[in-house]
Parts: C-alpha cells; sequence; structure tokens
C-alpha cells in the first residue's frame, strides 16, 4: 500500500502543470482509489481524524459525481495539500491498539530481594 500512496502523491505533483483533461479523469480515479484505501487502514486503527480527512479528499476527487472548480489556480494549492498528505501516509506508521487483559497484569511491579537497595539509615 505504501507503493499506491507514493504513486497517488506523485500523480498530485503532476497535476500541478497544464495537462489535458484526460489526465485529471485518471487522476480522480486514481486519488479516489488511494482515498478509499487510506479510509480503510484508518479505520482499522480507529483513528477518525484521519479517515475524515481522507473522506473529503474522497469527496473532492470523486470521479462519479465530479466537483469542477473550473479555476486552475484552486486546484493547484489542493493538488499539492493532497500530494503531502498522501506522503505522509505512504510514511506514517500507524500505531496498533494494545489491549492488555487487566486480570493477567498486577498492578504492582514485581521486584526481587537482589533489586532492592537497602537502606543504611542510623538513628540518632
Amino acid at each position: 500500500m505504501k507503493s499506491l500512496f507514493i504513486f497517488c502523491s506523485a500523480f498530485c505533483f503532476i497535476a500541478v502543470f497544464n495537462l489535458p483533461t484526460t489526465y485529471y479523469s485518471f487522476l480522480r480515479i486514481i486519488i479516489s482509489t488511494g482515498a478509499i484505501l487510506g479510509i480503510y487502514s484508518f479505520l482499522k486503527y480507529k483513528n477518525y481524524y484521519w479517515m475524515i480527512v481522507f473522506t473529503i479528499i474522497l469527496l473532492f476527487f470523486n470521479p462519479l459525481f465530479p466537483i469542477y472548480l473550473h479555476r486552475k489556480s484552486v486546484w493547484i494549492p489542493m493538488d499539492i495539500v493532497v500530494g503531502l498528505l498522501f506522503l505522509l501516509l505512504a510514511f506514517l506508521k500507524i500505531k496498533k491498539e494494545i489491549k492488555k487483559d487487566m486480570a493477567t497484569t498486577s498492578a504492582i511491579p514485581k521486584t526481587y530481594t537482589r533489586d532492592r537497595i537497602i537502606s543504611t539509615k542510623t538513628k540518632n
């Protein structure tokens, strides 16, 4: 999946240049596929903030019901930001939630006599 996210970011950075409209139609398909996979990976680890961000990306780059902003000056910053987000997603380490069973772990750590430091205070 990491290579797909790098591929999506490269396509976003290339979209800054003046290209034919077929490229932008293909870009919508690539970015929406990457956004769906990003949403799935964040949903799996219950990271809802990033899931919302990639849902918004999916809405803007939706190939079925496209949003036309008609000005290249509006799309250029969006392409750069989305490309950076896909790069961040490619190199971001998603932390898995580790659930420990409270019955198996004790609240007080077990110590051994060889590990204790004995204080030699004298009473005056």
